[in-house]
């Protein structure tokens, strides 16, 4: 299968809505290019190893979405390009440049490692790429991973929110839920935690994924990766349910949450970009959902609600 790699060009402080886009159009990968984040990571120590050398700054950010060269293709881009200039109407500040070439499936699967080295998140969590060697610290909690076509290395502030969320949570034991599983990332960190796991996902690939990144990190026992929507192949109920997927997703699944999350659970919602915050945080108040807790990082909001 052939995917389309639409490459778009903006200024940094744009970056993020412009990945919104993507994610709503169903990309099942976004990959951010940007110096800042590269240079900030370099010099707050949080890479163990890097081998980029020097940094250049230049103000802009590439965000690359991927999309199947399906029947749908026409539709998404037309999509695409309606969104991309409702932004440049209201930001005209921002210079977009968008390009697009067509990616064989395993040239995208490999292209962007260059990107993800090892980054610690919170207070123990090591994240890994399956083909680097590290010597870990005796507490590090080591998550082993080669996403593959199932982004969701943990660099991304999504991922991290999440992660923090989860070590400030979970307790062995608990049973959790992961919807939209990706690469597996948070389903791994809550087994490594002493939880039992769920994971969930609408895309075959990224839950092949998931699974060979579960037996990675000999977890095989404590989670399940299973293909489908929350619906069709979740029962019972859990102590915390997460979801980093998009807002209107987030949304979507809020009647829902009743008949997978018990009494006395939490839910964590994250992917939201921060200008959707405040719709979801509404629609969790109006699905009985009280917000504890509200992670902010780089324009991405994670919320951490309990019923009331």
């Amino acid at each position: 299968m052939n995917w389309r790699e639409v490459a778009v060009t903006v200024s940094s402080e744009g970056e993020e809505a412009v990945a919104d886009l993507f994610y709503q159009l169903g990309c099942p990968g976004v990959s951010i290019e940007d110096p800042e984040l590269l240079h900030s990571y370099i010099e707050s120590g949080r890479w163990d190893y890097h081998d980029f050398g020097e940094v250049s700054l230049t103000g802009t950010s590439v965000v690359k979405g991927y999309l199947c060269e399906d029947e749908h293709l026409t539709r998404r881009m037309n999509q695409l390009d309606e969104g991309l200039r409702d932004l440049v109407k209201r930001f005209p500040e921002w210079i977009i440049q968008v390009k697009g070439i067509t990616v064989k499936e395993e040239d995208w699967a490999t292209a962007w490692k260059a990107y993800f080295k090892p980054i610690r998140v919170g207070k123990n969590f090591l994240i890994k790429p399956s083909w680097e060697d590290i010597q870990p610290n005796p507490e590090d909690l080591v998550l082993e991973l080669d996403p593959g076509m199932a982004f969701g290395t943990g660099t991304h502030a999504t991922t991290t929110l999440c992660l923090e969320l989860l070590e400030d949570i979970i307790k062995p034991g608990m049973k959790v839920f992961d919807l939209g599983t990706g690469s597996g990332i948070l389903a791994i960190a809550a087994a490594k935690l002493g939880a039992e796991v769920e994971a969930v996902d609408l895309d075959p690939v990224a839950v092949r994924v998931a699974q060979e990144n579960i037996d990675l990190n000999h977890v095989s026992e404590q989670v399940s990766a299973k293909h489908g929507d929350l619906g069709s192949v979740l029962k019972g109920q859990a102590d915390l349910v997460v979801a980093n997927i998009i807002a209107d997703v987030i949304l979507l699944l809020l009647p829902d949450l009743k008949r997978i999350l018990k009494p006395e659970g939490e839910f964590i919602a994250s992917g939201i970009i921060e200008s959707r915050s405040e719709d979801v945080e509404n629609g969790m108040r109006e699905a009985g959902l009280e917000v504890i807790d509200k992670k902010e990082d780089a324009m991405w909001v994670a919320l951490r609600a309990r019923w009331k």
